[in-house]
């Protein structure tokens, strides 16, 4: 039909298509919107554009196990019977599981951690978990105050406990230099009184690395809550998460030739985040990205500090750890065990 308002080229204005359309009442049919895509039991939120290079398009967030407490430290484990397998701790829970990718099952390796009586909440069972070079498994336990080493065999064993004499407080987590030293962090988590605690030995919050013959405990420094603990790919950088609600950082401490630390530095900084969560566990890739568990998700991080994005699973992480072929994400995320994929990759345990 003739267009009601006359010839529209002929007025002094400029018209958008869809307007002149609408005017004419010849609207073309609306667009079907594309199908979103399910990405599983969580989402991504994408902060730079160098998160393309870590996560696919296409990713997906696996929930793979649930029905914990608080779940922690994840670690891929190889050379063992029935392996590959991931272990995983439940600290208010007090026990460690095994996970089998081949079933998709869940059983107990060790439970309970802690066999004296505690209240219950109180987080008293093991944490961050690793390996070392001969393949025992690496357990820190809060309330057992020591980090323990499990062999192939399943014998148990203390490793370390104390630090010049001096009780540990509740390791928390753990990472291997090339030199032989285990780097570890030992907050007051799992006291009951935390700082307060009159069972509390040592009075600072610590980071410590233990010899490679075992003999040796040195202290490298203090923060208020010291947590996640990893090296760069160059070991150059040691980083450690501050899980302290008013100081929500990740700091990054220079490592000296003889693999002490120097003066640290604000590598990131989230204390204004509103998020549920605290940092927490951390891990790195290959490219020196730093995944870190805080408010909301698990916070990337380039080398230089730029926040690349968020991960962000149905429940809030409190660690992570590389599994299968490198370049699987595990999550572990209060009550439940997620995965993804990526197109970054990290070092096993």
């Amino acid at each position: 039909m003739p267009c009601p308002y006359g010839d529209l080229s002929m007025k002094p204005f400029v018209y958008l298509a869809l307007s002149l359309s609408l005017a004419c009442g010849d609207a073309p049919e609306p667009a079907t919107p594309e199908a979103v895509q399910d990405h599983g039991a969580g989402t991504v939120v994408r902060a730079s554009p160098g998160l393309d290079t870590i996560v696919p398009a296409d990713y997906t967030i696996e929930k793979l196990a649930g029905g914990f407490i608080f779940i922690e430290g994840p670690a891929w484990v190889r050379g063992w019977p029935g392996s590959p397998f991931l272990l995983f701790s439940d600290v208010r829970g007090n026990a460690t599981y095994k996970w089998d990718p081949a079933t998709g099952q869940t059983s107990d390796f060790k439970k309970p951690n802690f066999e004296g009586e505690y209240e219950d909440g109180r987080g008293i069972g093991s944490n961050g978990i690793t390996l070392d070079k001969d393949g025992n498994v690496l357990i820190a336990e809060h309330g057992n105050r020591r980090i323990a080493k499990v062999t192939k065999s399943g014998e148990w064993s203390t490793l370390i406990d104390n630090w010049e004499g001096k009780k540990l407080s509740s390791p928390n987590d753990m990472a291997w230099h090339s030199n032989g030293w285990l780097y570890f962090t030992d907050p007051p988590y799992g006291l009951a009184k935390q700082d307060d605690d009159p069972d509390k030995e040592i009075d600072f919050n610590g980071i410590f690395r233990l010899s490679p013959d075992g003999k040796t405990v040195e202290k490298l420094g203090e923060q208020t809550r010291p947590n996640g603990i990893g090296f760069s790919p160059d070991e150059k950088t040691l980083y450690v998460a501050n899980s302290d609600p008013k100081e929500k950082v990740w700091f990054a401490y220079p490592v000296q030739d003889d693999g002490t630390l120097g003066e640290r530095r604000v590598f990131a900084d989230v204390t204004s985040e509103t998020g549920e969560g605290v940092p927490d566990g951390l891990k790195l890739d290959t490219a020196g990205n730093l995944y870190g568990t805080g408010p909301g998700g698990v916070w990337i991080f380039s080398p230089d500090g730029t926040h690349l994005g968020t991960l962000q699973p149905d429940e809030v992480p409190a660690n992570v750890g590389w599994g299968n072929e490198g370049k699987t994400l595990y999550m572990t995320a209060r009550t439940g065990l997620y995965r993804m994929n990526l197109l970054a990759g990290g070092k096993l345990p």
